[in-house]
């Protein structure tokens, strides 16, 4: 910095100011001036201190923590010092150091935001969530300039949603512009899963202020949730550019890179992050799944018992490990489970979870009894905040039946992209589709994926479907389409999912709730494959019943519900079959079992690819499998899984009598 006896180029002062705006856009050039300023005078410690920011802006955490070091002990009554040293530490990934510089800035001067957020991210990677979310609370009390947002947001941390979202509407209306208004709406639609119009407030939110790092975090967990992954990961990536030390990122990174099947690189993540806070229960929960899904089973036990010993209540680690479907519960985890249930209250996704696993270990023991009274348990949890309405299913159902018949098949022949790579497993869980993708996954010409989301999605935007237009327009709504958007749906179908693929000719999408979509498959995609996998009614339900899905499938909790909607399946297939013949492979899992070697041949057949040795011996295949019945498709067919319904036989009734016309079709030996 060069000066005159008579006049300056530009003062200290000055020239700090303008580092210290520099150090959000450009971190790098903040450094440079920083620098220039404690050539000037060395122990300046505003110098130090914006030096200090902006090394931690570029990554550089333990350069950071070094301008900073010599400052500490003198400073130890400054609220501001202290927020700056913690943040260096907690990108430093010193937890418990951070937490402490941190706690002990905000109890000097409360009303540093930065502080507040800091801090939630350092209580959540501790594992106090509770704690998180209080910090998280006081941060946006802090950066809301008006009060209509701070009582939403009051209202919002107490559950009330319906009483926040009108306010903030309302105060949108008078300010449309504002930032923290359009975030927090966006947080509103994202609780009550309506992940489109969160997606539309977060874009407008950014473009009003692309340096709003929260609103870009939640919009690459709204893009996330969507299966819209190569834009998530540009965003978490913008990120990291800004925060590489940032563990939230960071994980939110892995959960992109585990949806999108690249496990190695997600494992890593995990690893690092678990290495710096060994006590983040959810890091460990991913990273237990992560393992398990590349079957690393072992490890993945592990992983769970210490998320486990870090959060005894934690629900989900137990169900983890039930839903493994061979480990085998102690008598000590018995009792560590029973003790964590509560009569009332508690969080109803850990005292589902831990019905389910308890459900799971007395079945294991031999007390049928006991073990279907947890099921019940967990399934009367879970039915409070999952409603399903028999209704909606047979009314959409009749629809599909009306809309798409031989004519309308008939007169759009030839319709569609043409190309062959897909081939769809359809059914309803548990019915052996787990098995089917294994089996072909197996053939060098197929790859295996994961239950893809793109064939529901298109139906939904199909459908129109919002709040203020509640009555989707699909299915009809396929009549009114062209042969060129027909074209234009398949190509983008094989556009989107190419994110889950790897170079092989065809690819496995097995979302079983595609058996609803199978007139709009065919219709964008004629050539695909599609094969229904069915298991008898009996064994299908039950073991849908016992099964805690982690999101969707509402109808399994209640047993009526469940044999309900596989009437209303077997209705939809029939109609496929009717007006489509021989379009769809049914492939019968109790056939599959019995007769192996000849079912798996008739498979290939049907879709049109040369028998391989390999497919017959689908355990030896190493690949990542995401569903509940990872562990048993590393395992040879085995017969002792068609019968398991009947220990629970004696109390069935209500599902018997629900199915109904369907054992006839399937009787009850």
């Amino acid at each position: 910095m060069n000066q005159t006896d008579s006049e300056p180029r530009g003062s200290i002062k000055t020239a700090l100011q303008h580092a210290a705006k520099l150090l959000r856009s450009n971190p790098a050039l903040a450094e440079e001036q920083a620098r220039e300023v404690l050539k000037v005078i060395p122990d300046s410690e505003p110098g130090r201190r914006i030096l200090a920011a902006a090394l931690r802006g570029q990554g550089k955490a333990e350069a950071s923590l070094e301008q900073l070091q010599s400052l500490v002990e003198i400073n130890q009554g400054s609220a501001g010092f202290l927020n700056e040293w913690g943040q260096s530490l907690a990108a430093a990934g010193r937890n418990q150091e951070a937490l402490s510089a941190l706690q002990r800035a905000v109890q000097l001067d409360p009303n540093q935001p930065d502080a507040w957020r800091v801090l939630g991210d350092q209580r959540m990677l501790a594992g106090d969530e509770a704690g998180a979310q209080k910090a998280y609370q006081r941060y946006s009390a802090l950066t809301v300039r008006f009060p209509e947002l701070a009582e939403a947001a009051e209202l919002m941390r107490t559950g009330k949603l319906g009483k926040a979202e009108p306010l903030v509407r309302a105060f949108l209306k008078q300010h449309p512009d504002d930032v923290n208004g359009l975030r927090m709406l966006a947080d509103l639609a994202m609780k009550l899963s309506r992940y489109d119009d969160a997606r539309s407030l977060l874009e407008r939110c950014l473009q009003l202020a692309p340096d709003f790092h929260l609103a870009r975090h939640n919009y690459a967990v709204v893009l996330t949730r969507q299966n819209r992954l190569d834009e998530a990961r540009q965003q978490i990536e913008r990120l990291l550019a800004i925060d590489p030390g940032n563990a939230n990122y960071q994980l939110l990174k892995g959960t992109i890179l585990v949806q999108s099947g690249d496990h190695k690189p997600a494992l890593e993540i995990y690893e690092r992050v678990l290495k710096f806070y060994p006590n983040q229960a959810r890091a460990q929960m991913n990273y237990a799944h992560t393992l398990k899904t590349v079957g690393r089973v072992e490890e993945s036990i592990a992983a769970y018992h210490r998320c486990i010993k870090m959060n005894p209540g934690i629900g989900e680690a137990y169900w983890s490990l039930a839903n493994l479907k061979t480990y085998r519960f102690s008598d000590e985890e018995i009792k560590l489970m029973r003790s964590q249930l509560v009569e009332e209250g508690g969080d109803p996704d850990d005292q589902s979870h831990l019905a389910f696993a308890l459900g799971k270990a007395f079945e294991d023991n031999g007390d049928f009894e006991q073990s279907f009274n947890y099921y019940s348990r967990g399934n009367e949890i879970r039915k409070i905040h999952h409603r399903h309405n028999v209704k909606i299913n047979v009314f959409n159902t009749v629809r599909q039946i009306k809309a798409l018949t031989k004519e309308f098949y008939a007169a759009r022949q030839g319709w569609g992209c043409p190309e062959p790579d897909p081939i769809f497993i359809v059914g309803l869980p548990r019915s052996g589709s787990t098995l089917m993708e294994q089996i072909l996954a197996s053939h060098s010409q197929v790859e295996g994926t994961a239950e893809l989301m793109d064939i529901i999605q298109i139906s939904r935007r199909l459908g129109e479907r919002s709040k203020e237009n509640p009555a989707s327009k699909y299915p009809e709504v396929l009549a009114t389409l062209s042969e060129q958007q027909c074209r234009e749906l398949g190509e983008q179908y094989l556009e989107t999912t190419r994110v889950q693929r790897g170079d092989r000719p065809f690819f496995i999408d097995k979302m079983p709730n595609n058996f609803q979509h199978v007139g709009l498959i065919h219709l964008i995609l004629p050539n695909a494959k599609i094969i229904d996998a069915r298991r008898h009614p009996m064994a299908c339900c039950f073991s849908g019943f016992k099964q805690l899905f982690a999101k969707g499938q509402t109808y399994t909790y209640d047993l009526s519900g469940m044999g309900q909607f596989y009437r209303d399946y077997m209705i939809l297939m029939d109609h496929w079959e009717a007006v489509l013949p021989g379009r769809v492979f049914l492939n019968q899992y109790e056939d599959m079992v019995e007769h192996t070697d000849e079912q798996i041949r008739r498979v290939l057949d049907y879709c049109g690819l040369p028998f391989e040795e390999q497919c017959l011996r689908f355990w030896e295949t190493e690949r990542a499998v995401r569903t509940p019945s990872a562990e048993q498709v590393r395992q040879p067919i085995y017969r002792s899984g068609l019968e398991q319904w009947r220990n629970f036989e004696p109390f069935l009734e209500p599902l018997k009598d629900a199915l109904g016309p369907a054992l006839q079709r399937y009787p009850i030996s």
